[in-house]
């Protein structure tokens, strides 16, 4: 509108002052979105332009992908990527089956198995592809990528489809030569292309907290110029003879009605006085947040991992300054604390507990107690290798035949061995085979079948092949192979997984295995016995911090199995709520099981985590764990992990209570919601009221430990603002047993309710909805894919990376952002507020104070690059004291740099300096005169004011840095420089086409005149002796947090010493103290702040001389030629 206004004849200034920096801004924007849509534009056709095979006729003929169409028969060669979503009619496997890798899906890497119908084995030629015809009813496009709802009709007969006769797009073929698909979706609609939508958009609260200061400063503009239309309606008059209003004038200027006159004003002014926005200021922004990300966050290498050769990786850079004032972490634990490396430790068979290792948990629990524990001596018959860590004479080796029920111990292996989706790979031999598993947990139940001696070594889409020992007698060993009848799935709503199996002798058996509490709702009546010990044995396993799953069995008839069979295809059949309906009649065939035992697998804690988690809580961040797992399994890996010690009091609402398990009993669904209710609610005030006794009273940190049951209840709109006034009083809060939906919904209750702002960090499917529900959304690149890393913001290798990335460079960025930003605010008033007092002495005309180019160059040019300097570079203490004293990070949880308070004092000095430029400069020149003896005149006194503004507000900058590299000195002294050589060009040029003829020779005559200097030099020192004091007082009176650390290190090195390097390296792998120490070579000790311009080249040179392994870089030898060729010369 500004733009606009300054075409029209009521703008006192050219339409080029107000066009020019606009432009400028907007083709930053365009070159920024251009190259962006270029390099897409590139991607994209190069994959639609990918060939592919598909049948013309009865033959193959190669197409590019953007040719396809739906019904197309099309073949995909090993290796090959499918172009769309396909019908899988054929390969050239036996019992049409293929393998595909669905990594570019969900990033797992595991194989998965894809069978086609029987029906169409046939068409892999195309002699025979070509006869088929057929019709495929299926539901609408959608972004689902593990569903699939469809029949296919052939010759009147209808077949269901299930996700396993479905290839999507994306995905690669493995492990066969070729399979033949027919085209479902194509595009866009294809599930992959459904699923790319972009994350929810996220702003940071910095951001919102700006756009109150631009509001803020169109009302300085809408005041600033109503006061000028006031004066000028009020001054107009004709007894001013010297502005020769008689006559006929122009309407702006005509006594007669002054209203026009204040109107037209207003507009006037506000074209006059538009510098006061900062229109470079958010281009400025998103270009220092881009290098903050691809340069220093995506390049550190303290948050490198070396193991799985990952770095970090900003995926958007829209909230780097909010790293910096998080005060909530909400964090998965499996993958995300832990390993996710499970291994297989005990387990209990029968109400007999087995496995004699101790866990890392268990350890900690003695060392809680204050005694010591005695090392265990592992048997001759333990066994440790990737996914089994199990020691226990009894059970190994066939000494389980010697038990006193090896029926039921063989009924326990069988169903680690066949109740599975796990694909072998590799020789058929213990020592060399693979397994691809959905998860880490199900490879290893399967490997320990193995070690038990019942080696699961093949699958086909009907059976698995299992080689058993000592079944018969010691010794004996013998390939059996099972039918795999039907594969009931596991998801998160069920909880369990089933598979019906024929033995070979005809036995008909439901094997299952799932969570202790859907597993214990399903099993029959008898063996009361067995249920208590295992119970109990659940109990002692999550206590040391163990993942538990029961196994159970069910023996069935073949009348039994067929009158359920055909339930279950009519449900495979249905084309709507295929998925309810299946676990529908899964429930009719998942019930009296018999209890078998229960496994126990361990997850490690990843490295650093428990110094993690203490040094953000000492940054004044409160961590919440959010787990599926058991409540003593969670409360044990809290404690393992520092989140929870014997200092803290603990709150624990739980729905394992008396009261709640006579409710279950008696399974009226409406009297356990009632009693669960009532119990939360009574819970909840009663932790209340105490947790404000203690805090009052002792201050004693507290913690919240809460179920997923009792959870649900304590989310209801009635109970949640004491659940949430609970927590806010609580240093740390774990929840259990909780479902992604409630992970989502406990983030949006601090979000929203307590307005704090949240980091999410998880690494599987399961933690999307709360990773998107945060503010902040950390993933992690582990082993369950990478769902979790494309939801996020940012994704890291490992938890204890978050240190970094808070405390530096989250905490940097918001020092540096709020820096910037008060800054703009700063010059763009000063510069206004100059032209403001002008107006005064101008019969609020609207005249000009400045040239239009000194108006349209000063944010763009004069004052442009500095900023942007400070912004990636300044730092008030180091990376490793940033971490040394997290205390540090609470500055920017309180915002501490960007209050009003603050910005008020850059106001202040704003409308203090722009009186000292105008005031100061015309006074003084009221008497000068140049070397012809002549009296200044306006564009004299503007030119004199404009170089003390360009000069000071400089300067200002300089002094608000914490520290100064040659980047500061060349930026500044860059942009002075470039004022002198504008007006010197700008001043010795004129045409008849601008208007600079208002300027010409002015720069000439003011330096050959003494005033030029003496101003030049008296103004800028006048000015900012007021901010010297202000910034003196406040920091030996007032200081914040960094202004002491700084002092206390003041006459330390820029880098990290040797000391602190060793310090920090014992919480290191090698790999990764190696990492860290090349990061800490001489090339960071400069005095120059900042890595991104640090040259790497001379990592293994400096290695070397400190003894640090580095490898050698293919340009160290010339590098190391220029630098002894340096010393040589300097000798």
């Amino acid at each position: 509108m500004i733009s606009i206004l300054s075409t029209t004849p009521i703008s006192p200034v050219s339409p080029v002052t107000n066009v020019v920096p606009l432009s400028l801004v907007l083709l930053v924007s365009l070159v920024k979105e251009a190259f962006e849509d270029w390099k897409r534009f590139q991607n994209d056709t190069a994959i639609n332009s990918t060939p592919v095979d598909v049948l013309q006729g009865q033959r193959w003929e190669s197409i590019s992908w953007r040719k396809l169409q739906v019904g197309d028969i099309v073949r995909v060669k090993q290796d090959g990527f499918f172009p769309a979503d396909l019908l899988f009619l054929a390969s050239t496997n036996a019992d049409g089956v293929c393998y595909i890798e669905t990594a570019n899906l969900d990033g797992e890497t595991n194989l998965k198995i894809r069978k086609a119908l029987e029906r169409t084995w046939d068409y892999s030629l195309p002699e025979k592809a070509a006869e088929f015809k057929g019709e495929i009813q299926c539901e609408q496009p959608n972004n689902s990528l593990y569903t699939f709802t469809g029949n296919l009709v052939i010759e009147s007969q209808t077949l269901p489809l299930s996700p396993n006769q479905i290839l999507l797009r994306g995905c690669s073929l493995r492990n066969t030569e070729y399979v033949v698909g027919a085209v479902i979706f194509t595009g866009h609609e294809t599930k992959v292309m459904m699923n790319s939508m972009s994350v929810p958009s996220k702003r940071s609260t910095l951001e919102r907290k700006l756009d109150k200061l631009i509001l803020t400063l169109f009302g300085g503009l809408f005041l600033m110029c109503l006061i000028g239309a006031i004066g000028s309606g009020i001054f107009i008059n004709r007894k001013y003879y010297y502005l020769g209003l008689f006559g006929d004038v122009e309407d702006q200027f005509n006594p007669n009605n002054r209203f026009v006159v204040a109107i037209l004003t207003m507009f006037t002014l506000i074209t006059l006085y538009s510098t006061i926005i900062p229109i470079s200021l958010y281009v400025s922004i998103e270009m220092i947040k881009f290098i903050q990300c691809t340069q220093f966050i995506n390049k550190d290498l303290h948050m490198y991992h070396a193991e799985s050769n990952t770095p970090a990786l900003a995926r958007t850079s829209n909230l780097n300054e909010e790293l910096g004032q998080v005060e909530y972490i909400f964090s998965d634990k499996t993958g995300t604390l832990t390993r996710n490396l499970m291994e297989f430790f005990k387990c209990s068979i029968g109400g007999e507990a087995y496995g004699t290792g101790v866990t890392e948990i268990e350890k900690g629990q003695v060392q809680r107690t204050g005694k010591k524990m005695n090392e265990v001596n592992r048997s001759d018959t333990a066994v440790h290798e990737k996914g089994f860590n199990f020691d226990d004479a009894r059970i190994m080796c066939g000494a389980w035949r010697n038990e006193r029920d090896p029926e039921i111990c063989k009924e326990f292996f069988r169903c680690l061995a066949l109740c599975h989706t796990v694909l072998p790979e590799g020789d058929e031999s213990p020592e060399k085979i693979t397994y691809q598993a959905a998860s880490p947990d199900e490879a290893a139940l399967v490997t320990a079948a193995k070690n038990f001696g019942f080696f699961f070594y093949r699958r086909t889409p009907t059976t698995v092949m299992v080689r058993e020992s000592h079944v018969e007698k010691m010794g004996n060993i013998q390939d059996v192979s099972y039918e795999i009848l039907n594969v009931l799935e596991f998801n998160s709503t069920r909880k369990r997984q089933s598979v019906v199996c024929r033995y070979p002798n005809g036995r008909l058996v439901l094997y299952c295995k799932g969570a202790d509490t859907v597993i214990y709702e399903r099993l029959a009546d008898a063996n009361q016995d067995i249920k208590r010990l295992t119970r109990e044995h659940l109990e002692q396993f999550g206590s040391a911090g163990l993942r538990t799953l029961c196994l159970a069995y069910r023996e069935l008839t073949n009348d039994l199995y067929e009158k359920w069979n055909e339930k279950f295809i009519q449900a495979k059949s249905s084309l709507r709520d295929r998925e309810k309906k299946l676990d529908e009649v899964a429930e009719l065939i998942e019930k009296d099981l018999i209890l078998i035992g229960c496994t126990a697998i361990e997850d490690k804690l990843q490295d650093g985590v428990p110094a993690c988690i203490e040094t953000l809580s000492r940054a004044g961040i409160k961590i919440w764990v959010l787990t599926g797992d058991k409540m003593e399994t969670a409360i044990n890996i809290a404690y393992a992990c520092n989140l929870i010690n014997n200092d803290m009091k603990q709150f624990i609402i739980t729905s394992e209570t008396d009261a709640i398990r006579e409710a279950e009993d008696k399974g009226d669904p409406v009297e356990i919601a009632r009693i669960i209710k009532d119990s939360v609610n009574h819970d909840l005030k009663q932790c209340l009221e105490e947790a404000q006794q203690y805090l009052h009273i002792s201050g004693q940190k507290l913690t919240l430990i809460i179920d997923g049951k009792c959870l649900m209840y304590a989310l209801d709109p009635n109970l949640r603002v004491n659940l949430l006034n609970l927590s806010l009083n609580c240093s740390s809060v774990v929840c259990c047993r909780v479902s992604p939906l409630q992970k989502a919904q406990v983030t949006s209750l601090i979000k929203k309710g307590a307005r704090k702002i949240t980091l999410s960090i998880g690494d599987g499917a399961n933690d999307v909805s709360m990773i998107q529900a945060a503010h902040v959304g950390v993933g992690i690149s582990g082993l369950e894919g990478m769902q979790a890393v494309m939801a996020s913001d940012f994704a890291i290798a490992q938890f204890r990376f978050l240190t970094d990335l808070l405390l530096v460079h989250g905490r940097w960025s918001y020092t540096r952002l709020c820096k910037v930003i008060t800054y703009f605010f700063y010059k763009n008033l000063t510069f206004t507020l100059t032209q403001f007092w002008f107006t005064f002495q101008t019969g609020f005309s609207g005249q000009r104070f400045y040239d239009d180019w000194f108006q349209s160059l000063y944010n763009v040019i004069f004052t442009a690059l500095p900023v942007i300097i400070v912004g990636l570079f300044d730092k008030d203490v180091s990376a490793s004291l940033s971490k040394k004293y997290p205390e540090l990070y609470k500055e920017g949880i309180r915002n501490m740099f960007f209050k009003w308070r603050v910005v008020a004092v850059w106001a202040f000095f704003a409308l203090y300096h722009s009186l000292i430029f105008y005031y100061f400069t015309t006074a003084a020149s009221q008497t000068g005169h140049n070397s012809s003896g002549k009296i200044f005149g306006l564009w004299d006194v503007s030119t004199m004011a404009f170089t003390c503004v360009v000069v000071t507000v400089n300067l200002r900058l300089l002094m608000a840095c914490n520290s100064i590299t040659r980047w500061h000195h060349l930026s500044i002294s860059g942009s002075i420089l470039a004022w002198f050589v504008f007006i010197f060009i700008y001043s010795g040029v004129m045409t008849p086409y601008d208007r600079q003829e208002n300027i010409f020779f002015v720069i000439y005559v003011l330096m050959s005149t003494f005033f030029f200097y003496l101003t030049l030099l008296l103004v800028p020192i006048v000015a900012l002796l007021g901010d010297f004091l202000y910034l003196g007082i406040q920091r030996w009176f007032f200081p914040y947090n960094y202004q002491i650390v700084q002092e206390i290190h003041r006459h330390e090195l820029e880098g990290t010493s040797r000391t602190e390097l060793l310090e920090i390296g014992n919480h290191l792998t090698p790999d990764e103290a190696r990492s860290y120490a090349i990061s800490q070579l001489p090339r960071e000790k400069s005095k120059h702040t900042g890595f991104a311009f640090d040259s790497p080249g001379y990592e293994s040179f400096f290695a070397s001389q400190q003894g640090v392994f580095a490898p050698q870089k293919p340009w160290d030898v010339a590098r190391r030629a220029s630098t002894r060729s340096k010393r040589t010369s300097q000798k």
